[in-house]
């Protein structure tokens, strides 16, 4: 029982720690300027897929959670934190390619665009001690307090869609 006690205060100071960084690091990465950086066009399109085959397996995993097929649960949702790092990693090239940026900032659509794009950084900051919650509760085996978190979860990333 310690044992547990003493793992779970373990996620939690991690979860604490990576909910604080992983902002951090994103402010001050849209601060970085590097002159002559090649377009980046290409990568947005990469980004919309990784999202849609993201959604796609969180419809499954949920699918396969409520027809009792944990293992397969458990499979898919470490696809997509496997899916969320590599979105993370590569989705912050696009502040060095402000010709992107550029492309949506002309009249009224700059603010509809900006207006998408602060709210989603701010409930994806939001999530991320969220998602990895309800992880670090499976990892656990709490599954009760697991269950618990992902109607909350879910209606931030309906948000965040």
């Amino acid at each position: 029982m310690q044992g547990k006690v003493s793992d779970e205060r373990n996620f939690n100071r991690m979860i604490t720690v990576v909910s604080i960084v992983i902002p951090v690091v994103v402010a001050l990465l849209f601060g970085i300027k590097i002159p002559n950086v090649a377009p980046l066009s290409f990568l947005p399109p990469i980004y919309a897929a990784i999202n849609g085959l993201t959604a796609v397996l969180l419809l499954v995993a949920v699918w396969a959670i409520k027809n009792g097929n944990q293992k397969l649960h458990q499979n898919l949702m470490t696809v997509n934190i496997v899916l969320s790092l590599l979105f993370f990693g590569d989705v912050y090239c696009i502040p060095y390619d402000f010709r992107f940026h550029s492309i949506w900032c002309d009249g009224l659509i700059s603010y509809v665009y900006y207006f998408i794009l602060i709210t989603h950084i701010i409930l994806s900051i939001a999530l991320i001690p969220l998602v990895l919650r309800t992880y670090a509760k499976a990892y656990l085996k709490k599954f009760e307090e697991h269950r618990s978190l992902p109607d909350i979860r879910f209606l931030f990333g309906c948000m965040l869609q």
